[in-house]
């Protein structure tokens, strides 16, 4: 049968073999990953609960949001540059860049005397951050084959679930006992630290190395549509109306410069991201899969203490308290599904049964948004579990199907697809909560304001945030038909023991 046959381009066939790594080779290597990927983990929360301080002592709330936008815009434009310049130089070499970037962007950010520079700082990190989780991802690629991939998932899954738990805990205790720039004093020696492990752990990385050329044209045409489609999504709603001219103009510019990135990509002697790649069926679906399911997640973490504060009449912390079970339950379903990857021949099973049970759990709470906060947990947890299962499946497929020396380009092109469609979730379950409120809420800004706008109303308002889970559960539903149509490829490489 056709789909049990390994796709891979021509060039694939010129790899020369290398020795597998052993079990503690691969595992002294992921070590060696595991603070980069925790330092871009924490700094992706622990930034949040320290935004009020940081306003108040700056003297200036209007732009605050930066603090949180610039990052975002500048981390996400460079996740497939970074994969493609691994391809060309090296994993060690753009992780190390990666690391230094980050550490400077902190010690900016540390010493910022106002907004502005506190937001370039911030821009900065986002340059060397937004590289760090892509590059982890391809270093695992390049170590282990993708069958035996889903063993290290459990090492992964727990380094996040420590960032995700002990980002908003650390920047609160800072916040409220220490100057705020020790948030980003504290990346500092963890940066310097992870660049040391770094460099003696990837030492015994295999090479793939190709000779490339990179289309500077076709990278910045991308980022330029990237960046404006970002900023839309950012400001739509909120600093302006989806209907001004300020949003017009970006989605315009948006649109130009795509359509010019992509007759850039049929003119470039080797283009920016290789045609081969974004026409490949898993690639695609894989992506489109992931995407969804993450965009879901943190679309639903970023409004849900409006919902926990409105509905349950929960308080700021204790609504806190209550997204635990949507942060950290994925967790244990990417740790299932990787393992399955290693023995299953019908890995794409785990993920779609699990993300079903996901889109009926979330379903009943959009039917029954004021439902009991204890059923609305349970549901809240059955949700995370299932889109934690695509993590590892939709990542792996995505890597085994290209070449040993693509996997760079295609990991960053997965991640940078997943960002934008994570962003375009984000702004359309925002848009709910303005056509439902009258007012918006940015990320980094207190939601008081959105709160005594829903009490002003003095009638149950619990239906607004249905349609904002019947909204995520709809990009679940697309996430599950891409996993169906997603081509099941054989994984290279041995089925991984017990």
């Amino acid at each position: 049968m056709a789909s049990q046959q390994v796709h891979l381009p021509p060039a694939a066939l010129s790899v020369p073999p290398t020795r597998p790594l052993s079990y503690l080779e691969v595992r002294s290597i992921i070590t060696g990953m595991m603070l980069a990927m925790f330092l871009a983990a924490l700094n992706q929360t622990i930034v949040a609960t320290a935004l009020p301080t940081i306003g108040r002592d700056l003297d200036d709330f209007e732009n605050l949001p930066w603090v949180v936008t610039a990052y975002l815009l500048t981390s996400t434009a460079v996740a497939p540059l970074y994969g493609k310049l691994s391809d060309i130089h090296g994993r060690r070499a753009m992780l190390m860049a990666g690391l230094g970037l980050f550490t400077a962007g902190s010690v900016m950010c540390a010493l910022a005397p106002n907004m502005l520079l506190l937001s370039l700082g911030r821009a900065v990190q986002g340059i060397g951050g937004g590289g760090i989780m892509p590059l982890v991802q391809t270093v695992i690629a390049d170590a282990s084959t993708p069958r035996e991939r889903g063993r290290y998932q459990a090492l992964i899954g727990t380094i996040w679930v420590s960032a995700g738990i002990s980002g908003p805990v650390v920047g609160g205790f800072i916040a409220e006992h220490l100057p705020w720039p020790m948030i980003f004093w504290l990346n500092v020696p963890l940066g310097i630290a992870g660049a040391l492990m770094i460099n003696t752990a990837l030492k015994k990385l295999p090479r793939h190395d190709r000779k490339h050329r990179l289309d500077l044209i076709g990278a910045a045409l991308m980022v330029i549509a990237a960046v404006a489609l970002l900023l839309a999504l950012a400001w739509g709603g909120s600093r302006y109306s989806w209907m001004s001219p300020q949003i017009a103009l970006l989605l315009v510019a948006c649109v130009v410069f795509t359509a010019l990135f992509a007759w850039r990509l049929r003119r470039a002697p080797e283009p920016f991201l290789p045609l081969p790649i974004l026409a490949d069926s898993v690639v695609r679906a894989g992506t489109l899969a992931s995407a969804c399911a993450v965009g879901a997640t943190l679309a639903l973490t970023i409004y849900l203490p409006l919902y926990f504060q409105v509905v349950h009449k929960l308080s700021v912390a204790m609504s806190g308290l209550a997204l635990i079970p949507l942060v950290v339950m994925s967790t244990p379903g990417s740790i299932v599904s990787g393992r399955a990857l290693g023995h299953l021949e019908h890995y794409k099973r785990v993920p779609i049964v699990a993300l079903c049970f996901s889109i009926v759990a979330i379903a009943l709470i959009a039917l029954w948004p004021a439902a009991p906060l204890w059923l609305v947990l349970i549901g809240l947890t059955i949700v995370s579990m299932g889109c934690g299962t695509t993590y590892p499946v939709c990542t792996v497929s995505v890597q085994n199907a290209v070449a040993p020396h693509q996997v760079g380009t295609a990991t960053g092109v997965m991640n940078f697809f997943r960002a934008l469609i994570s962003a375009l979730e984000v702004a359309i379950l925002g848009a709910i909560v303005v056509a439902g409120f009258g007012v918006g809420v940015e990320r980094g800004r207190s939601a008081d304001v959105v709160v005594e706008a829903a009490n002003a109303l003095g009638s149950d308002v619990s239906h607004v945030f249905g349609w904002m889970f019947a909204t995520a559960g709809l990009f679940l539903v697309i996430g599950v038909v891409a996993l169906v149509v997603m081509e099941e490829r054989p994984l290279r490489g041995p089925a991984a023991p017990p």
